[in-house]
């Protein structure tokens, strides 16, 4: 572009960035939802003067950012944005699986990859399959590295200043700056995440309804992670390690958890724990079938998903009683139960929680199931994109 990267606060080129900063979000926006604008559309959502909207469609065309096809008039073309500045991708590390997401610059998914891990593999061989995989959805949709701009990547582990600090979940990456050795990996850069953070993220976007643009998304499978979004903006705290909730103690005499504390959440209401608790009523069962008993009225399956319920419900009336999030979003395996969960869950929410509250707050299933985090991973390094930068000579 013509512009300064960085031109100087109130100067004509400052304004020219900023409008057409405005200009690319409403593409963003309407691209996310499957929706084109044209100029005139563009001039309404950005409340832009029609002259300028041209003067910045054509400036970001020349400059490949922007595909205009034709319409009725000069304003009636559709524009979008394109494939000339090129992709962003998404990685997903999971305890048992690695996925790979391309995407363009509006968020819009064009190829996934996945692929198991085997638990004894290290940081460096899961980031060298990961990497496999980023060329092949590459490959799929015709680019190559030299097209990729930056990288979103989640961990089932909480990041202090983006360290992996907790052995007991990822012992191959602890004390591992994960940004920093992705990016040398890949050669680009990478924002690296708890996955239920990005999760969370990507939750709320895909759903703009959720009010006061607030939540506390619960991931639950072998463990529980969860995401804090107050008013649009992810909650990380000092350390980086906001929303740790699987670790908050609810019996100091429970049992031993992971995290070598007694009497954790996690452990009372995850996935493992519940097959556990059913292995002499239920021996070798899947959680699916678990699911599938409680339904046909084993009533120690239902029992075992109730006391989850219980136990989740319990312990969000503590954060509902101080953060007033408004809705809570419960993803994971565990969202398999559906009500089965939920039903309970809200019944002790409502006993532990104040009433006024309480009445205000939601709880609900997650809506994008496991591609959540992978998703959340692409929208974290579009925020952190700065395509002029991209786009400068």
């Amino acid at each position: 572009m013509d512009s300064p990267q960085h031109p100087q606060p109130g100067s004509t080129a400052a304004l020219r960035d900023a409008n057409s900063r405005r200009v690319l979000a409403a593409l963003r926006e309407a691209q996310r939802h499957r929706r084109g604008l044209s100029q005139a559309q563009l001039a309404r959502e950005t409340e832009l003067a029609p002259a300028t909207i041209s003067a910045i469609v054509r400036s970001l065309a020349g400059s490949g950012l922007l595909d205009v096809t034709q319409g009725s008039g000069r304003r009636g073309a559709r524009v979008r944005i394109g494939r000339g500045a090129g992709v962003v991708a998404g990685i997903d590390f999971g305890h048992s699986h690695v996925a790979v997401a391309v995407a363009d610059l509006s968020g819009l998914i064009l190829a996934q990859r996945k692929a198991p891990l085997a638990p004894e593999e290290t940081s460096d061989e899961r980031l060298t399959l990961a990497s496999k995989l980023l060329d092949e959805a590459l490959s799929h949709v015709t680019a190559t590295r030299a097209d990729l701009r930056r990288i979103g990547l989640g961990l089932p582990a909480p990041l202090a200043q983006g360290i992996v600090q907790s052995p007991g979940i990822l012992p191959s990456w602890i004390g591992l700056d994960v940004a920093k050795a992705a990016s040398d990996a890949f050669d680009v850069p990478v924002d690296a995440e708890n996955d239920a953070n990005l999760a969370a993220i990507a939750e709320l976007r895909s759903k703009p309804d959720y009010p006061g643009q607030s939540l506390v998304f619960l991931k639950i499978s072998s463990g529980l992670g969860s995401g804090i979004v107050l008013q649009g903006r992810l909650q990380r705290g000092v350390s980086g390690m906001a929303g740790e909730l699987g670790h908050v103690s609810v019996d100091e005499a429970g049992p031993f958890c992971r995290c070598g504390n007694r009497g954790c959440l996690e452990a009372y209401v995850s996935v493992p724990h519940i097959l556990g608790v059913l292995g002499d009523t239920l021996p070798g069962a899947t959680f699916t079938e678990v699911i599938d008993q409680a339904r046909s009225g084993n009533r120690a399956a239902a029992r075992a998903l109730e006391d989850a319920g219980q136990h989740l419900g319990r312990t969000l009336a503590m954060v509902v009683n101080l953060l007033d999030p408004g809705s809570i979003v419960i993803g994971g395996d565990l969202a398999l139960a559906g009500e089965l969960v939920l039903t309970p869950l809200r019944a002790s929410l409502r006993r532990h929680c104040l009433a006024p509250v309480a009445k205000e707050t939601q709880v609900v299933l997650a809506t994008l199931g496991g591609d959540a985090s992978l998703i959340g991973a692409v929208e974290v390094a579009l925020d952190h994109l700065d395509v002029f930068e991209v786009l400068a000579p």
